[in-house]
């Protein structure tokens, strides 16, 4: 029988999808193997985020979009770094050669890293405007803009792929932008390491602003991106949940806002980032500078009960477990991250049983 028929099969691929090539990249091919991967043990959905160089999304989508049949692929895009007819664009072409399978992510980003790139921070009022002409865009209307993104004379695309417009969602962490994300999204994915209290939380904001806009609260689709470690040997595992965690909860403002979120203790967050390996590091980020394993004896100076509650870790069946927890508390579909999809497939068996069963 194969993976695709089982019983639980349809929920899985429903209701978890998986990042291909977590963090930094040297070998980029890699991604088009776990993408193939991902659809093959029954994952339903195939996320890539913005990195240059190595993650080009454009680029990435095309090539999984002819690799791929069934699975939903979805890519994230910096609004001022690219023209809005060019992403527009991206998109609509990414629907006509997916079979209309693509959404598009929008990060707001860390602002002193787009100032390196000469591009602005992502305000929320170019993310609205941003979003207002690219769905314009798509309904085939020539846009006239002169605004806080730019002076656009006449935008449009010649010619179109006349399906649905894709889905925008917006990776979201404080309140702010959580509720912009239910005003003007159709999705938001949550940040890696909030608890199952956290997520509720999380998405009461989000579909509380829905309803103030006059939006239905449940057509925003609540996507949580959480770390996963099934079955991993002790030294992979330590890399891949607390290497990671160091690269989210070291960047200014962002630790605080998980923990906010959490409504953990923000003490552990100083003596993080006094550890001698961060405290030089001059304003870059760690993932930057550092690699996973190298960031490992800096993720023992938060407490363990972080990574626990924050994410999905241990065998197979007790990772099936903490997710099914995350889905029970107020997600619509988990994003998994950290491990590769050929690290995954137990997982994925284990997660059948528990939708099949009724579990989550």
């Amino acid at each position: 029988m194969s993976p695709t028929s089982q019983a639980g099969s349809k929920q899985l691929f429903e209701k978890v999808g998986t990042y291909i090539l977590p963090g930094r990249v040297r070998d980029p091919v890699r991604g088009l193997a776990e993408a193939k991967d991902a659809e093959r043990i029954g994952l339903g959905a195939i996320w890539i985020s913005e990195r240059y160089a190595t993650k080009e999304p454009a680029v990435l989508s095309g090539a999984v979009s002819q690799l791929t049949e069934r699975a939903r692929i979805t890519a994230t895009m910096y609004v001022t770094v690219r023209n809005p007819v060019v992403t527009a664009s991206v998109c609509n072409l990414m629907q006509a050669l997916s079979g209309n399978r693509f959404t598009l992510l929008l990060a707001r980003g860390v602002a002193w890293h787009l100032a390196t790139l000469g591009s602005p921070p992502i305000t929320f009022p170019r993310l609205a405007d941003f979003i207002s002409i690219v769905r314009r865009l798509w309904a085939g209307e020539t846009v006239s803009y002169d605004g806080i993104l730019g002076r656009f004379p006449a935008l449009q695309l010649t010619d179109f792929h006349e399906g649905p417009s894709p889905p925008i969602v917006l990776t979201a962490i404080g309140p702010k932008a959580l509720a912009f994300a239910g005003e003007h999204c159709d999705g938001v994915l949550l940040h890696p390491f909030l608890t199952t209290a956290g997520v509720a939380r999380s998405a009461k904001i989000v579909r509380d602003a829905a309803e103030r806009a006059g939006r239905a609260p449940g057509s925003i689709r609540i996507y949580h991106n959480i770390i996963v470690a099934p079955d991993l040997p002790p030294e992979e595992e330590a890399a891949v949940v607390g290497g990671r965690a160091i690269t989210y909860f070291q960047v200014p403002e962002f630790g605080e806002l998980i923990v906010s979120i959490n409504g953990w203790d923000p003490a552990p967050l100083a003596r993080m980032r006094a550890h001698p390996r961060l405290a030089n590091l001059g304003g870059k980020t760690a993932d930057q500078a550092f690699t996973r394993m190298e960031l490992v004896d800096v993720s023992r100076t938060l407490p363990s009960s972080w990574y626990s509650e924050g994410a999905a870790v241990g065998t197979a069946a007790q990772c099936a477990g903490r997710l099914c927890e995350f889905l029970n508390g107020g997600a619509d579909e988990l994003v998994l991250h950290g491990s590769a999809p050929n690290q995954m497939e137990s997982l994925t068996v284990e997660l059948r049983k528990r939708f099949a069963g009724g579990a989550c």
